[in-house]
This record gives structure tokens, C-alpha cells and sequence, in this order.
């Protein structure tokens, strides 16, 4: 029979996949001996069984009754009694973090009776009707379906009256009126009565929760974060401790607070977090009042503040990372009720990495494990100049560091219809709850008014690495006239502003930009203490242990100069039709026109040093080092004007009574008859090649006689010739033996030999599925992912992104879009196919990927155990590429898992 509840003590955080995150947590904290309030999980089996069948599974309810009375014979109350009643959390708890995006409901066990005895066992009357407000708010809300904003107008109504700036205004006759309107508005909403029987009231809360999964924040969260819809949550049944109850003679009072062993926005060592006296834990991450830092415990109860600093200790050295703790002071008490690793910014990531490991807690290994290409990106992002940028519009808490311009914008919607629009703006919320997570994915940044480094906004935005300021208490946030004023200074929708999330600064307009101090490490070398160094010591370390080599894509001498320096150990993709572009489409158009071997001979003629000249300049960026040059690829009507345009443009001519000219006239006819119903598809690559007389033979030349010209000037060039678009060995083969042919006059006429390996890329997938007996006519491969996803899924790219992607995303079709990380299922299976029957027939056959998959962390683990050679990508994604490459040696295709 399936166990389906797991009392604390039963558990440890190897359970994660059963117990969720946080009860596993939980579970591994009651286990250290440390102050955990007593309770039970609620497995992540039951959740996914209510979901699948829609009724809560067989014997749940009997397992939950069985823990609640052994829970009840240890806490010595029962729950919901009317003298002095035991009081419940339901919080949920998935396998990975999601913080926010599902419901709690406190204070279970609260009603009419059970209210009064916890008003004359407290000493607190407020803090009863306090909590039981609670309790109808949250139960109304995620289990009733109420709107939240009802309640929170209710309750905004009745602050106004009395004056109450917050709720610590109301006293406890205002609040347990509250009571009474919230269960007025309950039953006018639903057509029911909030439940009085406690046991109904936790049966609720537990499926209220469970059904939480599926609301549409947590599913765009999880669309966002790559986490699996089918793993459902955990649920969290706990003993309610209160850091609300007030001081009494003998007591400090308490307070509730969130804590990090190290600063999660920086990495720098030392106690990081927020401290809210008076207050639950929900209020701290709700951003209802604005916190205290967390040294002010020190002041406020020195002897918790120790117990709590010891705890912290306890936990960083026992899970070796970044902890994020909650917990609650119940009169001098202290208790803790959560704790997982932190989630952290790009900087704070390579930092703890680093500091960890030389103190020993971990291994070089285990930091790389910790840190990824996504947040490497984000380092080479550029920060202000804020030598620049004059006095600060506003100041808060530096959240999640970057820097971000954007229009302010004032609610989600808004976020979500201007960025759609191509805008970029900045949400700006007196502060966010999870309703905002749309906008807060839309948004460059987040500011709020309220709030600390834990609050919602705080954390969400870490995980995600947006930018973000909390806590700008000078700016006043009107939601409603869509603006914000600090002081005399009004800032309407739609205006730009600057948010600093290093520094936590906000400025008029945009602010200019400087490259980020890691971007200057990888131009320059430069490697300053700190973060760099972090940064460094981590690229170090991937490069020393990584199998699998980085080139770069590169069509220029400045971009290959410049992939070199970013640590590309060669070129995999220098694309020649690049280097048709500009002035030189005339002499494109002019081999287009010609209409005899002689007109096309010239044309030829006049590209021919040209592009020579381009590969030198490239041969000598990357001397010692292998470029790989793919002959001309696109379709050549591309190098034409626009059909429409120019029959118009005759046409307009003609009306006037003026004749068309000779050259538009003979462009048109060019067009038409090369004018193709699916382009992509039909003459381009190897086709090119085998119907455009003189082609090949003018690029090869031209590569062949940069070869010389590098060898002579006493370089060592290593040029390989790339064919593209190959459906058959047949087709490469042609294409081989011109190459061969040009490549041996050159070395005649020269007297210098030039040899240069020619291979294909395998963009079809009958090429991938025929490897085999393409290998025979290859010295390598390299695979153009862009073309074999398009042709795989039947996808044109251009189209199907604007049209549909965001519905597949939506529905759960795609967990990612092919074309940014591989299809493993489908794309992936025809590489591995190739590679195994390349090698079969080449032993040692070269094989490399020069799509944009190459340069993409959750890509480059597949390549790497698909057994590739190297990868290639845009010269600012090659330390990118290199940091996964090592990841990938020591974690397998699981390397993006493990950080």
C-alpha cells in the first residue's frame, strides 16, 4: 500500500523527490537536533495521484488523521480546542524551489470557539483576532476562490478610517470586525460559510494546495525555469509558532525574520537577511511593512541572535553552500521553519563557489558544479557609469544586481503588453506578489517601493536573474495614476528610467553603460581580486579537466582576433556570404547577370582578391589554429533587389513615358528566373557550387592563395574547406575533386604546398541518416543544428516563432524552443546516428557543431556525450562554451542539472 504522510522525523533531505524541498529540509533539520516546530509532510506521490484522478487518493485522509493525533500527543493540544487550541501551517513544498508561486494557509484551527481560547492562553487578544483574520483571508482566497484584492480593499477601507498606516494600527475590536466582513464577503462571493471544523478547515487547506500546482503563475514559472510539470508538490503540515504575540514582563516579544550564511546578491562571507519585529513570517516575504537588517537582532535579543548564528553555522557547514533560513522568535524562543541552498546571483555563485572551496568545504569539481554558463553570460553584461549619470533619482536595497533601462510601467498586464511590443521596461510595484510573475518575466527590471533582500520581489528576480531594487522607500508608488513621485518629482508611465541593482540606485533616463569588469578579463587579462578572480579560477579549472574543444564563429579578422582572446582554439565557422555584402553585392549582381563564361569569368575575377584578402586578415588571427571556411551558402536572389520593388520601380518608369533601364530590366528578368517558392530549400549550398560555374573554383583559389600568402609572410595558416548543404556523397564528391584540383594548381603556380582538409555539413537529415557513406568523402563533419532543426521539425524559423511557439510553450509542446537549446529526442538522435556511422566508415573522423546550439549551456552537455570534437559559437558565447565544456567532462549530460 502506497504511504502517502511522513512525519518530520522520519525524513532527510535525500528525499527531496518524495518529500519536496522543503519538507525534505525540514525533515534534515529536525534530524540535526536543531528547534524545528513538530509536524508531517504530505508527499509529492499524493499530489500527483489528485491531480491525475481529481479526488484525493484512498487512505490519505486516515494517514493525515493518524499523524495529527500523534501530533497532538507531542505539541499536549489538540487541534482547533477551545481553551488553548493547536494551530497548523499548510504550506506547500515542491522538489525544487518556487518561491511564492504556490499557497500557504496559517493559523489552521481557528474558529469561533477555538479564537477566544487563544486570546485568554496568549494574554493577547489582539494577536487571536490578528491571526484568525488571517486564517479567513488565506482560506477565502486559495481554497474559497475569493479575490484577494477584496480582502485587501477591505482592509485598506478600514486602515483609512482609523488612521492605520499599517496593520499594527488596528486594535482588536477593529480586527475582529475585519473577521466578520471577510466572512460576510465569503459567503456573498461563494454562497458558503467559512467551515468552522478544523478538520474540514486542514482537509481543504491540503487539496487547496495541491491544486495550487497547477495555477498559472507556477506554470509560467516553471516554463521559465525548465522544471517538469509532472512533479507536483509536497504539502507541509507544521505546529504554527508566533513571532507576533507581543512582549510581556518576562519577554522580549519576537519577531519573524529570513536569513543567509552569506550575502546572496555578492557571495561576500557574514550574516545577510531581514528581521520583522512583531510579525509572522508571511509578513517579512509580503512586503507588508519594511524590514530591519538582520543585525539589528543582535540589539533587539542578543541571546536569539546567538542561538541563530550558531544554527546558521550548523547549517552552512553541513549542506557546504549558501543557506536560506527562515525563522520565528516566539517570545524568546527560537524557531527554525525552513532551509534550502540559497538561490543566488551569477556574482554570489562564482564567489561562494570560490570561497568554498578554499576553505575547504568543497572541491574545485564541486565548485564548478556550481556555476554555469547562463550566469557567466550575465557577468559579461555591461553595469552604468555612474561617474556619469549625476545624482540618483531614488535609493533601496540592492536586490539582484545589473544594470537595466526600461519605460516604467505599473502592473503586469502592462509589462507583458509593451514588452511583447519589442519595449523594454522597468515594473514598478509598491511591492510584487506572485500575481506579478508575468510581468516581472517581461520586465528588464523591478523596483519597489517596500520590501527587503527576502521579499518576493527579491527573490523571484535572483532566480531569475533580472535586475532589482527593493525597498526605495523615497519613491511614493500610485498604481492607479500610473506614476511615481519622489518628493516634487513625478515620474508618469511610460517614462525611461535606469535601475542599478548593484548598488540599488534608480536615475532619469538612460544611463550610459560600461563593460563589466569579467568582459575586461576576457579583452585584457586583467584579474582582480574578487569576483573576477572567481571567475577566472572557474574558467581555469573547466579548460584543465574539458574534453571537448571551443571554436568560435567568426567572418572577420576582428571577430576572430577577438574570439581568440575570449579563448577559441580556432574558427568552426566562417560564413564567405558575409563577405558578399556592401559594395561588393555589385560584382554578386554582375555574376548573377552575366550571360557568357567570360562576363562570369570577370566577376569572378574582381571577387577573387577580395576575398582573399579577407581570409589572410582571418588565417592570421587565428595563426597556428584550425578555420574552418564554409563555401557560399544562401540562396543568390538574396543578393538581388526585392522582386516587388523593382517590377514596381519599372513599372513607375513606364508610366511616366520613360523606358526602364537596361541594367533594372536585365535585374528583374534575373530575379524571375531565379525566383524560387521556398528558397531555403532549393538553390543554395553544394548546389551553388555544382550549377554556378566558376564558384568553387574562385573561393577555393582564393582560400588556397591566402594559405601561400600566410606561409610566405612565415605564419602557419590551417585553412579547411567546408560544403555545405550535402544531401548525398555523390554531391561532395563532385565538389572534392574541384576543390583538389584548384588546391594542387595553386601549389604548382606557387611552389608552395597547400593542403586543406575538406569535409561537409551535415544540415539534412538524409545526410545525417546516409553519415556513413559521406564519411567516405569527408575529412570532418561539423553539424549546422540552425538548417538540421528547421528540416527535422519542418519548421521555417522566421515564420513559426512569430506564429505559434508561444502557443506550443504554453500547452506544454516544447519545454524550450528547439532552435535555442537541441531537440535530443529528434535533432539530437540524428547526430548521435551520424557520429556513430561517420566514425564506423572514417575511424578519427573530425566532428564538430557550428549551429548557435553550440554556444548554449544546456546544449553543449549533449554534445559533449554524443562524443563531438568541439563546438563552435559566437565569439562572446566561447567562454560560455568553454565553462560548460568542463562541466559537461566531469557531470556527463547532466551537467546543466547540477547547478
Amino acid at each position: 500500500m502506497v504511504r502517502y504522510v511522513y512525519a518530520f522525523t522520519e525524513g532527510g533531505r535525500d528525499m527531496a523527490g518524495l518529500l519536496g524541498g522543503k519538507g525534505a529540509n525540514l525533515a534534515e533539520m529536525t534530524r540535526l537536533g536543531l528547534p524545528v516546530p513538530p509536524g508531517f509532510t504530505v508527499t509529492t506521490e499524493a499530489c500527483r495521484s489528485f491531480l491525475t484522478t481529481g479526488s484525493e487518493p484512498a487512505g490519505l485522509a486516515r494517514e493525515i488523521s493518524d499523524r495529527l493525533t500523534l501530533l497532538e500527543q507531542v505539541a499536549g493540544r489538540r487541534l482547533g480546542q477551545p481553551d488553548d487550541p493547536l494551530l497548523l501551517s499548510v504550506r506547500s513544498g515542491a522538489r525544487f524551489s518556487m518561491p511564492g508561486m504556490m499557497e500557504t494557509i496559517l493559523d489552521v484551527g481557528l474558529n469561533e470557539d477555538s479564537v477566544l481560547g487563544l486570546a485568554k492562553s496568549s494574554g493577547n487578544e489582539r494577536f487571536a483576532w490578528d491571526s484568525y483574520r488571517r486564517l479567513v483571508q488565506m482560506f477565502g482566497s486559495t481554497v474559497m476562490g475569493v479575490d484577494s484584492a477584496l480582502f485587501e480593499s477591505t482592509m485598506a477601507r478600514l486602515k483609512q478610517a482609523r488612521g492605520a498606516v499599517d496593520d499594527l494600527g488596528l486594535d482588536a475590536a477593529d480586527l475582529a470586525g475585519l473577521v466578520e466582513a471577510y466572512k460576510e464577503l465569503i459567503h456573498r462571493e461563494t454562497g458558503e460559510s467559512f467551515p468552522q471544523s478544523p478538520a474540514e478547515q486542514l482537509q481543504r487547506a491540503v487539496l487547496a494546495v495541491f491544486r495550487s500546482w497547477n495555477v498559472e503563475r507556477a506554470r509560467v514559472y516553471r516554463r521559465r525555469e525548465h522544471i517538469p510539470d509532472g512533479l507536483g508538490t509536497a504539502v507541509n503540515v507544521q505546529t504554527m509558532v508566533f513571532g507576533n504575540l507581543g512582549p510581556t514582563a518576562t519577554s522580549r516579544g519576537g519577531g519573524s525574520g529570513v536569513a543567509f550564511t552569506r550575502d546572496p546578491a555578492t557571495g561576500r562571507s557574514g550574516l545577510y537577511g531581514d528581521y520583522l519585529p512583531n510579525a509572522q513570517g508571511e509578513d517579512v516575504v509580503a512586503g507588508i511593512r519594511n524590514t530591519v537588517p538582520l543585525d539589528e537582532l543582535g540589539r533587539l535579543d542578543p541571546d536569539a541572535f546567538t542561538r541563530l548564528r550558531g544554527h546558521m553555522a550548523t547549517l552552512e557547514a553541513h549542506y557546504r553552500d549558501l543557506c536560506d533560513i527562515e525563522f520565528t522568535i516566539e517570545r524568546g524562543t527560537l524557531w527554525m521553519l525552513q532551509t534550502r541552498v540559497g538561490k543566488r546571483t551569477a556574482e554570489a555563485a562564482f564567489t561562494i563557489a570560490a570561497e568554498l572551496a578554499d576553505e575547504g568545504l568543497i572541491t574545485s569539481d564541486e565548485g564548478l558544479a556550481r556555476v554555469g554558463g547562463d550566469e557567466l553570460a550575465r557577468l559579461m553584461f555591461p553595469r552604468f557609469d555612474t561617474s556619469a549619470v549625476g545624482e540618483a533619482l531614488a535609493h533601496g536595497i540592492p536586490a539582484s544586481p545589473g544594470a537595466a533601462v526600461g519605460a516604467a510601467v505599473f502592473d503586469s498586464a502592462e509589462a507583458v503588453r509593451r514588452a511583447g511590443a519589442g519595449e523594454r521596461v522597468v515594473l514598478v510595484r509598491e511591492e510584487t506578489t506572485p500575481d506579478d510573475l508575468p510581468g516581472m518575466v517581461a520586465a528588464q527590471a523591478v523596483l519597489t517601493g517596500r520590501g527587503g533582500k527576502t521579499s518576493h520581489a527579491a527573490v523571484v528576480a535572483r532566480g531569475m536573474g533580472k535586475v532589482c531594487v527593493c525597498g526605495a522607500e523615497e519613491i511614493a508608488v500610485d498604481p492607479r495614476g500610473r506614476r511615481f513621485a519622489v518628493g516634487d518629482t513625478v515620474v508618469e508611465e511610460g517614462t525611461v528610467i535606469s535601475v542599478d541593482g548593484s548598488e540599488g540606485t534608480v536615475y532619469w533616463g538612460a544611463a550610459p553603460l560600461i563593460d563589466s569588469t569579467v568582459m575586461r578579463y576576457f579583452e585584457t587579462g586583467e584579474r582582480p581580486a574578487g569576483l573576477v578572480d572567481a571567475v577566472a579560477r572557474a574558467m581555469g579549472h573547466a579548460d584543465g579537466v574539458r574534453r571537448l574543444g571551443v571554436r568560435a564563429n567568426a567572418d572577420t579578422p576582428e571577430d576572430a582576433a577577438r574570439a581568440r582572446r575570449f579563448g577559441a582554439e580556432g574558427i568552426g565557422l566562417c560564413r564567405t556570404e558575409h563577405m558578399f555584402l556592401g559594395d561588393r553585392r555589385q560584382l554578386v549582381e554582375a555574376m548573377i547577370l552575366a550571360r557568357t563564361d567570360t562576363e562570369r569569368e570577370g566577376a569572378l575575377g574582381a571577387l577573387l582578391p577580395l576575398q582573399r584578402q579577407d581570409f589572410a586578415g582571418i588565417l592570421e588571427a587565428m595563426d597556428g589554429l584550425p578555420v574552418t571556411v564554409r563555401l557560399l551558402d544562401p540562396p543568390l536572389h538574396e543578393f538581388l533587389p526585392d522582386r516587388t520593388e523593382l517590377a514596381v520601380r519599372i513599372a513607375a518608369a513606364e508610366a511616366h513615358g520613360n523606358p526602364p533601364s537596361t541594367h533594372d530590366a536585365e535585374l528583374l528578368e534575373a530575379v524571375n528566373r531565379m525566383h524560387e517558392e521556398n528558397p531555403m530549400l532549393g538553390l543554395r549550398g553544394v548546389r551553388l557550387g555544382l550549377v554556378v560555374p566558376g564558384l568553387v573554383a574562385m573561393q577555393v583559389r582564393a582560400i588556397a592563395e591566402a594559405v601561400v600568402e600566410r606561409k610566405r609572410a612565415g605564419g602557419d595558416p590551417r585553412a579547411e574547406i567546408m560544403v555545405p548543404l550535402i544531401d548525398t556523397a555523390e554531391e561532395l564528391r563532385l565538389v572534392r575533386e574541384e576543390v583538389e584540383q584548384v588546391l594542387a594548381a595553386v601549389s604548382k603556380e606557387s611552389g608552395v604546398p597547400v593542403t586543406c582538409p575538406v569535409g561537409t555539413m551535415i544540415e539534412l537529415p538524409r545526410a545525417a541518416l546516409t553519415a556513413g557513406r559521406i564519411a567516405e568523402e569527408a575529412q570532418f563533419f561539423s553539424f549546422g543544428t540552425n538548417d538540421l532543426t528547421q528540416t527535422t521539425w519542418g519548421f521555417s524559423r522566421d515564420d513559426v516563432e512569430a506564429a505559434f511557439f508561444s502557443a506550443y510553450l504554453d500547452k506544454g509542446i516544447f519545454k524550450v524552443s528547439p532552435f535555442e537549446t537541441i531537440d535530443r529526442d529528434g535533432v539530437g538522435r540524428l547526430v548521435e546516428i551520424a557520429v556513430a556511422e561517420g566514425r564506423a566508415a572514417r575511424p578519427g573522423l573530425k566532428i564538430g557543431v557550428c549551429g548557435e546550439h553550440g554556444g548554449d549551456p544546456e546544449s553543449v552537455p549533449f554534445f559533449h556525450a554524443a562524443g563531438l570534437d568541439y563546438v563552435s559559437c559566437s565569439p562572446f558565447r566561447v567562454p560560455v562554451a568553454r565553462l560548460e565544456a568542463g562541466r559537461a567532462a566531469l557531470f556527463g549530460t547532466e551537467a546543466s542539472d547540477s547547478k
